[in-house]
């Protein structure tokens, strides 16, 4: 279950893009708090501090603003454009005793039945977003699908969840099917049955039937002469 990560911070005085840029160079990172119907605060984190804390799936912060203490959840973080540097968090003040609404990550663990009939597992979602108590937020949800057959569907509501805790997606979602995948048809065949047929041999053969059906040059200067 969760456990409370200490953080320290200081409070912010420059807003903006440029403040903020100079605070990342600094190896900072820009954040409020907000919640409980008190003011907001813009701080500073320590990055590489934060980084270590969410790659361990931390989401509750025993949040230290420069002697004052809050109890923080993470509410939104905020990647650069690659994916990879956190360029932005909010955190959310929360009590212990409080039910919260939270994203974690959802592991399958363990080999299907089915492989061995020539299945492969296809995991559709990959996170759950649940609702539980501060103090119980799971670092992620796992569940064992080795029950699995060949065919067989996995929905959000078969997952065995932690007591206390409620998804709040539909259940059913299909988290995870079994299924036989067909080998693709080779390239060439493919190919081959797109292709356009012929229109030569059609061609010769309409020709002949346009020459029947004018008569040769001879027979025309015969009818005139005729005339």
């Amino acid at each position: 279950m969760a456990q409370t990560a200490a953080l320290k911070a200081t409070q912010r005085t420059g807003l903006g893009s440029r403040p903020n840029r100079r605070l990342r160079a600094s190896g900072q990172i820009p954040a409020v708090v907000y919640g409980h119907k008190e003011a907001v605060i813009p701080i500073a984190v320590p990055g590489r501090e934060l980084m270590h804390h969410l790659a361990h799936g931390a989401h509750v912060f025993s949040l230290d603003v420069e002697g004052k203490t809050e109890t923080v959840l993470v509410k939104q973080v905020q990647y650069d454009h690659l994916g990879s540097n956190v360029v932005h968090v909010d955190f959310t003040r929360v009590r212990l005793d409080e039910r919260v609404r939270v994203t974690v990550p959802l592991e399958l663990r363990g080999t299907p039945k089915g492989e061995a009939e020539g299945g492969v597992l296809q995991q559709v979602i990959a996170s759950l977003e649940i609702e539980c108590l501060v103090t119980e937020i799971p670092e992620r949800i796992r569940h064992n699908v080795a029950d699995m057959e060949l065919d067989s569907v996995l929905h959000i509501r078969d997952l065995k969840l932690p007591e206390g805790v409620r998804v709040l997606q539909s259940g059913d979602l299909i988290v995870a099917t079994v299924r036989e995948v067909l080998e693709a048809a080779p390239a060439e065949a493919v190919e081959a049955a797109a292709a356009e047929p012929e229109v030569i041999g059609r061609k010769a053969e309409e020709e002949p039937a346009a020459e029947a059906a004018s008569p040769p040059a001879k027979e025309k200067e015969k009818e005139k002469e005729s005339k």
